[in-house]
């Protein structure tokens, strides 16, 4: 990923290699990571069993919130892609259980390339 790119927000796939260490804590035994996608400091992780959406706050990063989402659970997501004026995507997911949905801004281009786990 280039720094223009993290800059802008763009995220681009990771090599899973890069980030197996420090994923290894939170990936149970029966789990494989299967893709991760990478916007600045924040990730989404694809696994064979749930998607788990890593948000590093503060300056430092040193501050980590973890959303694991178990597959089963999704019952809807949408993604709203960028137009020509309008520079951002939009992506929501929906949970069992729960009335609003969780809602992440793309930058353009960012949903190229997501494949089904």
């Amino acid at each position: 990923m280039g720094l223009l790119d993290a800059l802008l927000g763009n995220a681009s796939e990771i090599d899973i290699s890069e980030v197996a260490d420090e994923l290894s804590p939170i990936i149970g035994d029966t789990e494989s990571i299967q893709q991760v996608f990478k916007v600045v400091r924040d990730m989404y992780v694809f696994t064979n069993k749930r998607l788990i959406l890593i948000d590093k706050q503060g300056i430092t990063g040193r501050k980590v919130d973890y959303h694991s989402i178990p597959y089963r659970a999704i019952t809807q997501f949408k993604i709203e892609t960028a137009g020509h004026f309008d520079l951002d995507a939009e992506l929501k997911i929906w949970i069992s259980g729960q009335d609003n949905p969780i809602g992440k801004e793309l930058k353009k281009h960012a949903v190229v390339g997501i494949q089904k786990p």
